[in-house]
């Protein structure tokens, strides 16, 4: 990869740190689509001893470009997302995938191609956490950054991707009791 090839490619992931998301951080200010990436990066990292036989590697990877094409489309919270609005964004992620140089091109490709297939453990893995960091941001957010919806999505969302392992069912509970917590403490 040439100097300008990777100046260029990272102008463009640039954006990430750009565009929000609909998560707020516990200082009441948006989140950017960065911040996600970076957070449920190091959530990997933090877990890859207490999960065995995977290549945390590749997670990892997964974690961090989980979310580029919303550098080119922006964030669309899972509750509005439709099926048109993937269809934008895995155009976007081929679009940037089409700037790089092999072999980062191709590799990129098979790895987004195994996150979308969403058929080996550690894409499964990925996936789960991409859902519980969301989870624990909007908990950690005021509550009164959430929408109506929020408050039963908060106890659900991620729920069934989290039982790919059982450290990361304990984990999603875990975040659905803080998220009750959260809620009964608004009432008082």
């Amino acid at each position: 990869m040439t100097d300008r090839e990777l100046i260029d490619f990272l102008a463009i992931a640039e954006k990430m740190k750009c565009n929000t998301r609909h998560s707020w951080t516990s200082t009441n200010r948006k989140e950017s689509v960065a911040e996600h990436s970076w957070r449920l990066s190091l959530m990997a990292l933090l877990l890859e001893k207490e999960i065995e036989n995977v290549d945390f590697q590749k997670v990892i990877k997964m974690c961090i470009i989980h979310d580029l094409g919303e550098a080119v489309t922006g964030d669309i919270p899972s509750f509005l997302k439709t099926e048109q609005h993937s269809k934008e964004e895995e155009k976007a992620i081929v679009k940037l995938m089409e700037k790089l140089p092999e072999p980062q091109k191709s590799d990129m490709m098979i790895l987004f191609e195994e996150m979308e297939q969403r058929q080996t453990i550690e894409a499964k893995i990925y996936k789960a956490l991409d859902r519980l960091e969301a989870v624990i941001q909007h908990n950690e957010a005021p509550i009164s950054s959430w929408l109506p919806l929020e408050y039963e999505l908060q106890q659900q969302y991620g729920w069934e991707e989290a039982q790919v392992h059982k450290r990361l069912s304990k984990l999603r509970k875990t975040a659905k009791q803080d998220t009750l917590d959260k809620i009964k403490q608004e009432k008082q």
